[in-house]
């Protein structure tokens, strides 16, 4: 009886902890990388996947369906979403069984010989660069999840499409969007119908780089890099008061936006593709390595943190880089075929950590490179304050370090903040916690350190280090009022009805 008891109990706090509200971004954020092999000379499969190895890149997106490269990811683990070609898509919403033979050959066999594909991606950027087959998209995204029925693989493998944000009428101010009446909105509806039936996801093509060029100057250059700004540059939504520093963030709230305008509220938001040229003709003076490394670099950090966008904070941020290698053999301007971070051969473009970009799920659901969680330049004494008190209250953080008499009580509240949300991300990256705190911290790979305090850095974990709720003393120096941390009201029915039936048994 005792036994029985105590995995009761066990079961109560398995409960606890999945009710909603109990923890934030329970999914650890990642960025991929995109594939595609339009290239004089192309490397191996074998070279592709050991270079993803080399470089600890867990999620690949492939623009079409290569057997050999398929074949070589087998038993990686790697993520893979497998492209259908635009002219594909015209074929299978046509005859079904070529979608359910291509489903059997590239995805199914695939599978069973243990190759990690978690998403079919069907065409790109159909709806706006060949709108005479939008007719054609949902017909044949019906067409191949039906055959994923039919291999028992419509649970482990989505279905998505990714479009360009040019499908928008608007993307500024974000709660201004909505899809264009023109690029087939009707069919975007029947798009995220599918979508929200199936449980998948909503694929963005978002390129800063373009938007910030199209934008003639309108925002400043830091904004389209993802650069960290103060608090006074950045762009706010005149609707919603809501503040973007980035302007990846504001075209994926802008998504989010228009499908709400739909009536679709539901659906989360991938990048797809995301990233910026590193060279271009004269005519592109913003193409430059020095860019595209930044760009890059800021686009890791910023999915590093696990927070989402200023409107859907909740939903972690998850993207996919373009590209692994160079594309030499596209057409049209010079920075079409350098958007890659790796020459064909190998060798990098320039330098770029790729392993502080996470990975979703297995072990910690974290990189071992995930950096530090530090208090953002140029935020307000009271928001700091506010993260403090947060972090040592509900979010469970010892801070008995940053009192006057501890070793971290340091010079400035810029420094305890930074040390404080850093013993919390620390922790809790490994549970569900994020480096955000309402917009006030960010990640760096550079180990912050002041006087005697070093900051700690926790590099692989479990689940089995998450502390308790109400474990720490929520009293800090700066506390404006002592916390007490009460669990999810769900929880506590979970809790109520538990003990009552243990009142049978006793």
């Amino acid at each position: 009886m005792m036994m029985f008891k105590v995995r009761l109990g066990a079961f109560v706090l398995i409960i606890c902890g999945l009710m909603p509200g109990a923890i934030v971004g329970a999914a650890a954020a990642f960025v991929g990388v995109n594939i595609g092999m339009d290239m004089v000379k192309r490397p191996s499969a074998t070279d592709v996947v050991a270079l993803l190895k080399a470089q600890q890149i867990n999620h690949v997106r492939l623009f079409y369906a290569d057997a050999a490269l398929l074949r070589a990811l087998s038993h990686t683990g790697i993520k893979v979403v497998v492209g259908v070609t635009n002219g594909e898509v015209e074929m299978f919403a046509r005859t079904p069984s070529k979608a359910a033979r291509w489903v059997n050959d590239m995805v199914a066999a695939p599978i069973a010989a243990s190759t990690n594909i978690t998403a079919i991606a069907v065409g790109n950027a159909l709806l706006t660069t060949l709108p005479s087959a939008a007719g054609r998209l949902v017909p044949a995204m019906r067409h191949l999840h039906k055959a994923l029925v039919s291999a028992n693989l419509s649970d482990a493998v989505k279905i998505s499409t990714p479009q360009s944000t040019d499908i928008m009428s608007a993307q500024f101010p974000p709660s201004a969007a909505s899809f264009n009446s023109s690029r087939g909105s009707a069919v975007v509806r029947e798009v995220l119908e599918f979508l929200e039936s199936t449980g998948s996801f909503f694929m963005l093509n978002a390129y800063t780089y373009h938007s910030y060029v199209d934008s003639r100057g309108v925002f400043p250059i830091e904004y389209a890099l993802l650069q960290p700004v103060s608090e006074a540059q950045r762009i706010s939504d005149p609707n919603t008061g809501l503040l973007y520093e980035t302007m990846l963030d504001s075209l994926v709230d802008a998504t989010y936006y228009a499908m709400s305008a739909l009536g679709f509220r539901n659906i989360s938001v991938v990048v797809a593709e995301t990233g910026w040229p590193w060279n271009g003709g004269v005519e592109e003076p913003y193409a430059t390595v020095s860019n595209a490394e930044t760009y890059n670099h800021n686009l890791i950090l910023r999915v590093s943190n696990g927070s989402g966008t200023p409107s859907r904070r909740e939903l972690p941020l998850n993207a996919y880089i373009y590209e692994l290698y160079n594309e030499d053999g596209m057409p049209g301007p010079a920075s079409a075929r350098s958007w890659g971070i790796f020459f064909s051969d190998g060798k990098a473009v320039y330098p770029l950590n790729l392993s502080g970009a996470g990975s979703e799920g297995g072990g910690s659901g974290v990189n071992s490179a995930a950096g530090y969680c530090v208090a953002k330049l140029g935020v307000a004494n009271t928001d700091l304050v506010k993260g403090i008190n947060w972090a040592c209250g509900e979010g469970n953080t010892n801070c008995s370090a940053i009192r006057p008499d501890g070793r971290c009580y340091g010079h400035t509240l810029r420094s305890r903040a930074s040390y404080v949300y850093n013993e919390y991300y620390q922790i809790m990256r490994f549970c569900g916690g994020s480096c955000d705190f309402s917009g006030t911290a960010a990640i760096t790979f550079t180990p912050p350190r002041y006087g005697q305090c070093n900051f700690t850095k926790i590099l692989n974990s479990s689940a089995s280090i998450c502390p308790p709720p109400g474990s720490s003393d929520p009293t800090v120096p700066f506390a404006e009022a002592t916390r007490i941390h009460y669990p999810d009201g769900n929880c506590i029915i979970v809790i109520l009805l538990a003990l009552t039936f243990l009142q049978f048994l006793v």
